[in-house]
């Protein structure tokens, strides 16, 4: 469905008419043409500083920035850091820094003050852009140096527009690692700045990038695309939910929404080991566990794959497991013989299985022989979210990483939380706000703390700018005949992949049943994917080590360009072919909720010798 047609509501039209127009009298102004602009092709706006002048699409809109780069020339600005070496643009590009107030004022340097949202976008010579808009997501808190003149927020959107398209991406209104923006100075919610951060920076990037485009080049484009993962599929189903008149498509990966509940379940894991334990389990332990759990599951054809295929058949229970427990453990287990260094006591097993599964309110978790929470749907009213998948790599949820700030929690749990509860003192020292800095309180945090945190986040949704972004009614993107494709790895170290198949299965409902969804949606899941790229299993402690030479990932831009191909020929993706980097793995994704199977011969590391089929 073409780009050209205009937005769905009547207010949204007006605006963005009322946008075209201002920049049609501005543009009139500038200089073009290709030896003002520096770069190839005439235009209607000059890659110069007149642009600052001539592109005001509305009083809260200013240019700050306009450079461009010849193809060769470092992508670089004056404070960008020379290790490593910076890329060099692969064409002529010329990048536009926009900020859009009014932001939120405060003291200059405080976490919470912001002039507005950042936007970059990155323009292709006239010569080589292919009309279309490709916009690119952020991740984790999603602030940058988008509006800073000295650095580039996302260099590596200046390669996609390389390929032709042209790229806007936002900081989303803040420049902070951490959640301290969302706190004003008194230690109120910063409503403003959360909004800016869940939804308004989306909606403005969307417009303001089609407008500059419209006046640089001249013509609107035919098609736009939103390609994110992470916070950045969060934003992609924000647009779709919220604002579905600005993309034709959509390329999802494994999408932050839910966003309070599995953010706040991310801390769970850290909680069981302080409450059990009085201590963390070391990553080497966990590992060897997760290593047991992949030797135990992974069997296809009575061969070891080296990954989990289907995570709903693994049951496997440390505590049962005489091969991991420390030498004379009893209990659920039976007395074991390892003095391995990376043995695990019955009660460290015990901690493992209630990370597997998941946030509950009371701690308390059943045995994984009979839920092993894999199903779409939570298991019962206290399951409140899943946990990550046996074999996965728990390094940044449950131990230790050798890359500050992950030493302990992942730190956008412990933030989420602090804001839940309103109390800073419970994030980590990273978080820096005028009211006071985090002071690893989380350590304290009981069981039915943790679950009020979660019931508190759910509640302060009107306060969080609506950042669940949950809501699975997509009939207004069906409608405009978008498309999306969601992709979720069922190795992923920080977001479980049943939220993605909860979400599905709920927007199947809204729409009216799996016929309507298919319509405009698919969805895949990958085993021994990690986070949106990547392999995130362990290697078993019998068979094939994994690594990209041995599980199939999806290519670079393999699942993007079945988007293109469904949104502009209207060819639907079915099953899509993974390889392994070195070709000798090949495998099938499944369409959700059909699952891949091992046909029963042939080679399990031919795809050939499987096949998708209904899990029913």
């Amino acid at each position: 469905m073409r780009s050209t047609r205009s937005p769905g509501s009547a207010a949204s039209g007006a605006l963005l008419v009322a946008i075209l127009a201002l920049i049609s009298c501005s543009a009139s102004q500038a200089p073009v043409g290709s030896k003002e602009s520096g770069i190839a092709g005439r235009v209607a706006l000059a890659c110069d500083g007149s642009m600052k002048a001539a592109f005001k699409p509305d009083e809260n809109t200013s240019v700050v920035f306009v450079k461009p780069f010849r193809k060769g020339e470092p992508l670089a600005l004056p404070e960008t850091s020379p290790d490593p070496a910076p890329p060099q643009a692969p064409q002529d590009l010329c990048l536009v820094k926009m900020i859009v107030g009014p932001g939120s004022a405060g003291t200059s340097g405080a976490p919470s003050t912001s002039a507005g949202i950042g936007i970059e976008v990155w323009l292709p010579a006239p010569t080589i852009w292919n009309k279309r808009i490709r916009n690119v997501g952020g991740g984790g808190w999603a602030g940058g140096k988008h509006s800073f003149t000295a650095y580039i927020g996302n260099a590596s959107a200046a390669l996609s527009a390389a390929s032709g398209y042209a790229v806007g991406t936002t900081d989303t209104g803040h420049s902070v690692e951490t959640g301290a923006f969302t706190i004003r100075e008194d230690g109120s919610a910063n409503r403003e700045l959360w909004n800016d951060f869940a939804d308004r920076s989306l909606h403005e990037l969307a417009i303001k990038t089609r407008a500059l485009v419209q006046a640089y080049y001249g013509e609107p484009p035919a098609f736009s695309y939103w390609e994110g993962c992470s916070t950045g599929g969060r934003q992609g189903y924000k647009m779709a939910q919220e604002h579905p008149e600005y993309y034709d498509g959509y390329l999802i990966g494994a999408p932050a929404i839910n966003w309070s509940r599995f953010i706040t379940a991310e801390l769970f894991p850290q909680v069981v080991m302080q409450r059990d334990l009085g201590r963390t389990i070391k990553v080497d332990k966990l590992n060897h566990v997760s290593a047991a759990a992949v030797s135990a599951c992974d069997v296809v054809g009575g061969q070891h794959l080296g990954f989990i295929l289907d995570a709903a058949q693994c049951k496997y229970d440390p505590s049962r497991d005489a091969s991991v427990l420390c030498k004379g453990e009893v209990g659920n287990g039976v007395a074991g013989a390892s003095t391995h260094a990376a043995c695990v006591t019955i009660g460290e097993a015990r901690v493992v299985n209630k990370i597997w599964y998941g946030q509950t309110s009371s701690g308390t978790v059943p045995d994984p022989v009979d839920d092993n929470a894999t199903r779409s749907e939570l298991s019962s009213e206290q399951h409140r979210w899943w946990g990550l998948k046996r074999g996965t790599n728990l390094l940044y949820l449950a131990g230790e990483s050798t890359t500050p700030p992950f030493l302990g929690p992942f730190p956008i749990a412990t933030d989420m939380v602090a804001l839940e509860l309103q109390d800073v003192s419970y994030a980590t020292p990273w978080f820096k706000n005028a009211r006071g800095d985090g002071k690893d309180r989380w350590k304290e945090l009981t069981y039915l703390q943790l679950d009020d945190a979660y019931n508190r986040g759910v509640d302060m949704q009107t306060a969080f700018g609506d950042i669940n972004t949950d809501n699975p009614d997509l009939r207004k993107a069906r409608d405009r005949k978008a498309k999306i494709i969601s992709y979720h790895g069922l190795a992923d170290e920080l977001i479980p992949p049943e939220g993605s198949a909860n979400y599905f299965d709920r927007m199947t409902k809204s729409v009216g049943g799996e016929a309507e969804a298919k319509q405009f949606s698919r969805l895949y899941f990958v085993p021994g994917m990690g986070h949106c790229a990547g392999v995130g299993s362990v290697s078993g402690l019998s068979g094939p080590s994994v690594s990209p030479d041995r599980v199939p990932l999806p290519g670079q831009d393999q699942f993007f360009n079945l988007l293109v191909n469904w949104v502009e020929r209207g060819s639907a993706p079915s099953e899509v072919a993974l390889g392994s980097r070195d070709g000798s793995v090949t495998m099938p994704a499944c369409i959700y909720p059909m699952k891949i199977k091992y046909r029963g011969n042939g080679s399990v590391t031919s795809a050939a010798s499987y096949r998708c089929e209904s899990p029913n």
